[in-house]
């Protein structure tokens, strides 16, 4: 197979989860809705562009792009239909489809069955080692970007990059603001849950943010050979494998010639999700073309700082302060600034050609009005009932329906 170059093509990943249409509690039922289209019990149904597929849990279903696609208007037309036939087929159990990164009333510990079909073995062993039945582990949904390299010169340019705009991502992504019903105080709680839930093994996620590694050999060395060390006294059988168990925010998939951003809370609508996606390209490219600062300058900016600015950018979002003087400099500013002006910065310097209206005016938004927890937190207008958070969370259902912004 011919490999993918910097921004050739992009693989997008939609987790969503089966709620019933009434009552918003989970339904454990993807690998029925599998088997209504494959016929038999399966992992995966490829629909053309979109496949669906099974995750850990039996209430949580995974839209994705077959192969790695570069028209972005086509993908999100295509995740738009791929979502309403799913609904359809879930209206059979009165059941549908629920966005935003977390339930804000699942009880996860009596709600969570694991998928017990293929692969299940690898869930188990989780489940043994961490216990998957968590906040941490089934009620947490997300967008995953794939972006490709080959080889190292591409990948330095690409990870380093990566590293810079992941602090920028909770403040524009979150959509997890509430948990067993209160709200938590802090606008992106899945990120809370992701950092802590293999705490067990602590080398698996690192600080979330990658280390300042730019090659394939000082990967392997940094981060792949701890992970390999520290699982093998839990994996006997040699089910693991150190390339997936990476759960940094960003996973270098050399196999594959890809990194995957894993960070980002699932949005309310196909078109939120794709227009973020969209900006998050165009920033890379911005990046990674030194339109800013040169590569070595990006380079450089430490792991601790990145990460100390990433969790701060997950309880204040878009008014997250940013002060240090090297993160600054390397989006060419002078002065401190809010993650929203550093964002409103940016988008001055995508290129029209490479970025349509309709995108551009999605994101002004979500920078006016907040990112979807903000606006979820607004709309409740202090009535923290739990009929109003269900009718709430209605309404976001029925955003993704007609692929449309939540406004309070």
């Amino acid at each position: 197979m011919t490999p993918y170059h910097l921004f050739q093509g992009y693989g997008i990943e939609l987790e969503y989860m089966i709620v019933h249409k009434d009552s918003l509690n989970v339904m454990s039922i993807a690998d029925e809705l599998l088997k209504h289209e494959l016929g038999i019990i399966g992992s995966d149904f490829e629909n053309g562009v979109i496949t669906w597929s099974n995750e850990l849990v039996m209430h949580v279903i995974e839209i994705k792009t077959t192969k790695p696609e570069s028209d972005l208007e086509k993908v999100e037309k295509e995740f738009t239909k791929n979502i309403g036939r799913i609904n359809t087929i879930l209206a059979k159990w009165n059941a549908m489809l629920l966005p935003s990164a977390a339930h804000p009333l699942m009880n996860p510990f009596a709600d969570t069955r694991l998928w017990p079909h293929d692969n299940n073995e690898v869930y188990s062993l989780y489940d043994k080692i961490f216990n998957s039945k968590g906040h941490g582990w089934s009620n947490l949904q997300s967008t995953h970007l794939n972006l490709p390299f080959h080889g190292d010169e591409e990948f330095a340019k690409l990870h380093a990059a990566i590293r810079l705009i992941l602090p920028l991502l909770p403040a524009l992504c979150a959509s997890s603001p509430i948990l067993d019903g209160k709200v938590s105080g802090m606008l992106d709680t899945r990120l809370r849950y992701y950092k802590t839930n293999q705490a067990r093994i602590p080398v698996i996620t690192g600080k979330i943010i990658p280390e300042e590694v730019y090659t394939h050999s000082e990967y392997k060395e940094i981060i792949y050979t701890p992970i390999v060390e520290a699982i093998e006294v839990h994996d006997s059988e040699n089910i693991l494998d150190p390339i997936w168990v990476n759960s940094r925010g960003a996973i270098a998939r050399f196999d594959r010639g890809s990194i995957e951003i894993r960070v980002m809370d699932i949005q309310e609508c196909a078109a939120a999700d794709v227009a973020i996606v969209n900006t998050v390209i165009e920033t890379l490219k911005l990046l990674t073309n030194e339109v800013f600062t040169s590569l070595n300058a990006q380079k450089k900016l430490s792991t601790e700082m990145l990460a100390t600015l990433f969790d701060q950018s997950a309880v204040t979002g878009l008014a997250t302060p940013v002060d240090d003087k090297d993160f600054l400099k390397a989006f060419y500013l002078s002065s401190s600034a809010t993650i929203k002006e550093i964002w409103q910065h940016i988008l001055k310097h995508i290129p029209a050609e490479n970025y349509t209206e309709s995108t551009r005016s999605l994101i002004l938004i979500i920078l006016e009005q907040g990112c979807l927890s903000e606006r979820i937190v607004k709309s409740l207008r202090q009535d923290h009932s739990e009929k109003n958070i269900l009718s709430i969370y209605q309404k976001l259902s029925i955003c993704l329906a007609e692929n449309k912004l939540f406004i309070p």
